[in-house]
């Protein structure tokens, strides 16, 4: 679910589009549940899961990226600068 890598952490996500509200969900199958209030369309989706995991692990915007799942609701995302201990206290894990 958190895995450290040379320049931080990668976490597995699994993201619940036109949710009423956007928020984390817990831990689905492996991988932070985390729903957006964003359509998936035209990046929307991806745009907000990258703002909201920068105001949640309290990291600027640059240093997140989606690495694969773009288009998918299971998605690994690279978080440059974060420690694995201080990633799991953001998200509450």
């Amino acid at each position: 679910m958190i895995a450290e890598t040379a320049t931080g952490v990668e976490l597995d996500v699994r993201v619940i589009p036109r949710a009423k509200k956007s928020g984390l969900g817990g831990v689905r199958d492996g991988a932070v549940l985390i729903r957006l209030a964003a359509p998936p369309v035209e990046n929307a989706a991806n745009d907000a899961l990258i703002s909201f995991l920068s105001e949640i692990l309290q990291v600027p915007r640059r240093a997140i990226r989606i690495v694969s799942g773009e288009r998918a609701r299971h998605k690994r995302v690279a978080v440059d600068g974060l420690a694995r201990d201080l990633a799991k206290t953001h998200l509450g894990l």
